[in-house]
């Protein structure tokens, strides 16, 4: 019998943007095994109704359950908002939204109390971000904006072009005017812009990204559930996709630093 802790965590977003959190998984917990599914035939979720991201967010998890993770990351800041309290009710391991661990960090950075969250419509429309810092600190005033154009763009691995910062300028205008001085990016398809973004906001203004804070957690709670990988190898890490994966191959390894090698298809029935 394999000893539970040799299990893979499973991570999954709507496409591309997730690998974010691998990245800092991987560079926090080396020898931990990373099962990823990037929904890349039905991207972008930041559009779509409650009902649909729950449901696509089960399917999701009843997949990586097939490969026996032993708990789930949900990277996807609309899964995160929409389905994460379902999802915890429904399946019996650790779920992990992004949502939380984002905010927290927000809440420590900030020093003038003014704080931006750029994120899906889905993700803005929820509240959950506002709700989270609010709680954390009343007098913070968080200004939210919707960038639905970002996913499209992270997907066709536009990281850093002209029109990329034409789009960022415009949607960053109304952040720049009220003199935020910390910048949520309420989607992990955004640090992937994170050039650009530093560019249009300036060198004042700093950058949140979930990914590592997410890291912390997912190791926080492996040590709580004794689950914590101890084998000394490098834990070799799976990806799944629902769609072509020659595309999400190439730029997954131009963002990961190296070619991954093991790359699957599923197709839903």
């Amino acid at each position: 019998m394999i000893d539970p802790s040799h299990h893979p965590i499973g991570v999954f977003d709507s496409g591309l943007g997730g690998l974010t959190v691998v990245k800092e998984i991987h560079k926090l917990l080396p020898n931990e095994q990373v099962v990823y599914f990037g929904d890349t035939a039905r991207v972008p979720y930041g559009t779509k109704s409650r009902p649909t991201i729950i449901r696509y967010s089960r399917e999701i998890v009843r997949i990586l359950l097939k490969h026996k993770v032993k708990m789930v990351v949900v990277a996807c800041n609309t899964a995160s908002s929409l389905a994460l309290e379902t999802l915890k009710k429904e399946f019996d391991l650790p779920i992990l939204g992004v949502i939380d661990p984002g905010a927290r960090k927000a809440v420590r950075l900030t020093r003038n109390k003014k704080v931006g969250i750029i994120a899906t419509s889905s993700t803005v429309k929820s509240g959950k971000y506002v709700l989270k810092i609010r709680q954390l600190d009343r007098d913070i005033d968080v200004i939210s904006s919707a960038c639905p154009l970002f996913v499209p763009l992270v997907e066709e691995g536009w990281f850093d072009n002209a029109i990329t910062t034409q789009i960022a300028r415009q949607y960053l205008s109304n952040m720049k005017k009220h003199n935020i001085d910390t910048l949520i990016l309420g989607c992990t398809h955004y640090p992937l812009l994170k050039n650009v973004l530093h560019d249009v906001m300036g060198p004042r203004v700093q950058l949140v990204d979930s990914a590592s804070e997410v890291a912390i957690q997912v190791k926080e709670l492996l040590l709580k559930f004794r689950m914590l990988r101890t084998s000394l190898r490098p834990g070799q890490h799976l990806f799944i996709v629902s769609d072509e994966p020659k595309q999400f191959s190439q730029l997954a390894s131009r963002f990961l630093g190296g070619g991954i090698k093991h790359v699957r298809r599923h197709i839903y029935v």
